[in-house]
Parts: structure tokens; sequence; C-alpha cells
């Protein structure tokens, strides 16, 4: 039933609804759909919204075979490499206005280890090795311009001297690093390297499990760390909820492409504490609470802590045979679709809901960081997770009958 149900929902509701969000004006994907549903086609349109989409839709192209999603890739790369992407100093800007020009030209490190995300994920869709040469690129501007000896930096100007993180930093605190930022370079890399079986790619990927498993993991209190100094000094006592059961299947992807046996095995009792503590701690009431700061739970449901709930924990299912875990993936799912998906027509998944299940007014439908990245990839990994089971399923059932 998960496996239906979820892929029906990528195809017949966050899938259209993206589609429509398409600007053919101007190109790209429209930036901003607020709460009541009203399109701000004049937006400023984020390069991270654009990425993502290009992402999502050459990955749903590879998962469900139809070529009008890979039209749709097309259109979003276009506009990724023609607007987005910086000629004269190289990278990604934060942002563009609504018709394609450098609106805030800061550089990212997260921006651009998301445009590596993605044109992986298009050449993978198509071949077209242009694409290729740009993640090629950025994965080198990474390892030359944002890293230091101890992990990466995190923001830059355009001509990519260092700024202060404003735009990855929260909670009171100003971050020199941070474990999203390493997160997300890692996840970009773990598709180059799907994509090119690249060894320069491999030994990045292992030295950033290296920060991971000495830095970011606490071991006394079996989460990560998120905001830090530049010599990884943890700033605020702070657990990301979401964050921790994102990681736990995001390394555990990675370990597995990797195949090191040594290292899969250390990263593994690290990966199976963060998804034991979030399903102890953070499992609450049908889903994922949002962080606990100092003590005290948010108790906000984010619609993308809920996405990686399911997958989380679909993935811990499949790493430890422990019924509760497929459980309470299905359990969140049955409070994604009766809570957290928006009914109303022309609309898709709520930002956040209240304690009380009911959703944030204030949050808008789309935004820059308002992407079907974590919900579309949610579907997709239940999909590529469930799929031999389903069609085993159904030709056990089949082979019943005709006997």
């Amino acid at each position: 039933m998960l496996y239906q149900e979820v892929k029906e929902h990528l195809v017949d509701h966050i899938i259209p609804f993206w589609k429509a969000l398409r600007d053919d004006e101007y190109g790209g994907y429209y930036g901003y759909y607020d709460f009541e549903l009203q399109l701000h086609k004049h937006a400023t349109k984020g390069c991270i919204l654009n990425s993502r989409i290009l992402w999502f839709f050459s990955n749903a192209f590879m998962t469900l075979k139809d070529e009008t999603l890979l039209n749709e890739a097309d259109h979003a790369y276009e506009f990724l490499i023609n607007h987005c992407y910086d000629k004269e100093n190289g990278g990604v800007f934060w942002s563009v206005t609504y018709d394609g020009k450098p609106g805030e030209t800061l550089k990212h490190t997260y921006n651009q280890a998301f445009a590596i995300y993605a044109l992986s994920a298009y050449y993978q869709a198509t071949g077209k090795i242009e694409a290729l040469k740009f993640a090629w690129k950025l994965y080198h501007l990474i390892e030359t311009k944002c890293k230091d000896a101890k992990g990466y930096l995190e923001a830059f100007d355009k001509a990519f001297e260092p700024v202060s993180n404003e735009k990855l930093s929260e909670n009171g605190v100003m971050a020199e690093k941070t474990m999203n930022t390493l997160l997300h370079v890692f996840e970009g890399y773990t598709r180059l390297y799907e994509a090119t079986r690249s060894e320069e790619v491999k030994d990045s990927l292992k030295w950033i499990l290296g920060i991971f498993e000495t830095k970011v993991y606490n071991p006394k209190l079996k989460r990560q760390e998120v905001f830090f100094n530049c010599d990884w000094k943890s700033l605020i006592d702070l657990h990301s909820y979401g964050h921790d059961i994102e990681t736990s299947w995001l390394i555990d992807y990675g370990c597995n492409l990797l195949g090191d046996k040594e290292l899969t095995e250390r990263m593994s009792v690290i990966t199976r504490e963060l998804r034991k503590h979030i399903y102890q701690r953070a499992y609450v009431d049908h889903s994922i609470l949002n962080e606990c700061e100092n003590g005290l739970d948010n108790t906000m449901r984010i619609w993308w802590v809920q996405a990686e709930g399911v997958v989380g924990f679909l993935n811990g299912y499949e790493k430890e045979k422990k019924q509760d875990y497929l459980d309470a993936a299905t359990d969140i799912w049955n409070y994604i679709k009766t809570y957290m998906v928006d009914q109303r027509k022309n609309s898709e998944w709520f930002w956040q809901l209240n304690a009380d299940r009911t959703p944030d007014r204030e949050k808008p439908i789309v935004e820059p960081w308002k992407c079907p990245y974590h919900n579309g990839r949610m579907c997709m990994e239940v999909i590529r997770r469930l799929q031999d089971k389903e069609e085993g399923l159904c030709q056990s059932t089949n082979s019943t009958i005709k006997n």
C-alpha cells in the first residue's frame, strides 16, 4: 500500500503541480506561490530552487520513464546554465531576478553542491557531456576555493572572497562551518561519483565521512552538532531531528556506493544510533518533531522533516529488519497524506503544521527553499526501494491465481 499510494501521489499530485510552475516567458520556474495560492510571477528565482527542480525532473524521468519529464529537465537545465551560472567568475549565484538577471550574487558552497547534484542527475538522464563538464567545474571550484584543511567553508562574494554566513546560520549564531553544508556537499558528490566512478571524488567522499565521524557526530548525545566555528567547535545546544534522520540514510547510501567494508561498518554504528535516537526521541504523534534547542522541543511539523522521516525509517527497516521502522515510515506517510498534503486544488504540501495539525498560514507553498526536492525524493526513494518487492508480490499473486 505504501508503494502504490506514494507512486500515485508523485504522478498525480507533485509532478503536475511543479509542471504548472514552469515559466515559458523568462525561463526556469516561478519562484513564489503564496499560501492563498496566488502566483507571484515577478518574484525572485532562487538558484537552489532551480537546481532542485532540475534534479527532481531528471530523477523523475529516470524513475518513471516519462518523456515529458525530460522536457521539464531540459527547461530547468537551460535556465541554470544560462542564468544561474556565473560565466565570468564561475559558480552559481544565490538568486536571479524573475527575468533571469543576476540578483543576489553571493556564492554559497551549499548552492554549488546542489548544482552538482542536479547536473550529475541530468547527465545520467540525458548523457549530455556538457552537463557533466559543468558539474566537474563546480566540484573543482569547491575543492579549490571553498574549503580549508579542516572542512568546507560557507559563503563567498561573487569573486569567491569569504563573507559572513547569514544564509545557513540560524538560532542566534553565525556559523563558520555547518553540518548542513557538509551533508549536502556529501550528497552532491555521491551523485557525481555515481555518474563517473571517479577516484578523486571517492577520496573526497571518504574525507567528508571522516569529518562526520570525528567532528560532527556527538557519540555522547548520539546526535549531530549543527553550527560550528572554524575549528569545528559546536556553537549551540541544538538537535536537528530532520537532519539526523536524513543523514542516517544519506550516509548509508554513500557508503554503499563506495563499497569500503571497513568504512561502512564504522559509519553504520553512527547511522544506527542517529536513526534509533530519532525514533525514540522525536517520533511523536505519528510524525517527527522539528528540533530541540537547549532541551526545549520545537513542536512544529515541517514538510521536509516528515519526508525524510519516511525515507530514513524505511532505510532503517532495510538495514536492520526492524518492523517498528517500517511501521513508522508508513505511519508518517499516513500523517503526511492526511494533514501535510494541501487538499486544495492547484496546491502541493504545506510548509509546516502547528502541534494541533493546522497549517501555518504565514508560510508559502513555494519559495526559494520550498521545492519538490524532499517530498519528490521521498516518493522516488519509496519507489526505488519497494518496487521489486511490489512486483514480486504481484507475480506471486498472479501465479497463485493461475494455479
